[in-house]
Parts: C-alpha cells; structure tokens; sequence
C-alpha cells in the first residue's frame, strides 16, 4: 500500500486538513460540497486509488476503517445514516484515494432532503 503523496488532496487533507475526527490511519472530514445536512468524507492517510484495491488492508486495518466510519457518523450526532462509495469514473469517483461518503439527516432530526431519499436503491 502506498504511502501518502503530495500530489494527492486527500493524502494532503488527511495529513493536514480540518478533522472533525481521527483515529490511527484513518480520518473524517466535512464535504465541501455536501449532498445532506451531515455529509463526512472517512479517508485513509494512507494512499489508496479506489476500493477495489480495499484487499490491500489488513483484516484487522479493515475492521478498524469500518468501526471508525460509524464512530464519525455517531460523533457527528447521526444514528441513521448512508455509506457511500463511488469505484471508477463511471460511477461518479472523481478523486482517486479511497474514501467513504457518510451522508445523514440533521442530528435535530429533520427531514431527509429528497434528493438523498432518490439516492437509495
């Protein structure tokens, strides 16, 4: 698995970004461009292209990654939420580090925009 790289905005973000979480490996930060009322971006510091290349992480490193995507939901105040994740072009991955997408409603409890509601399947 690859090291960070300095060519690559999320190794930048997930070396020096705003985190609104972190653990060992991995981080969480606020979407710029949000797509629900919560909408966090989970990002390995290591570089990673896409999630077809997930098998690079060990068994336990997986179990970690997913544990914490669910740590940053909860600490964002979310108990219901959405995990996203776009493999190649065709499916909308335009920045090419693994990343998860955590969309939610607010943790007041509002509504779900109806534009997250026309994302399930």
């Amino acid at each position: 698995m690859a090291a960070p790289r300095d060519d690559c905005v999320f190794c930048r973000i997930a070396r020096d970004g705003d985190h609104v979480a972190r653990t060992d490996g991995f981080v969480a930060v606020n979407d710029l461009s949000p797509r629900a009322p919560v909408h966090l971006l989970v990002i390995p510091e290591r570089h990673v292209d896409t999630f077809r290349d997930v098998g690079l992480f060990s068994p336990e490193e997986s179990k970690r990654m997913l544990e914490f995507v669910d740590e940053a939901a909860r600490g964002a105040g979310l108990q219901d939420y959405r995990v996203l994740v776009n493999v190649g072009p065709g499916a909308g991955q335009t920045v090419f580090h693994l990343h998860w997408h955590v969309l939610g409603d607010a943790p007041s409890g509002e509504d779900v925009p109806s534009e997250l509601a026309a994302m399930s399947s």
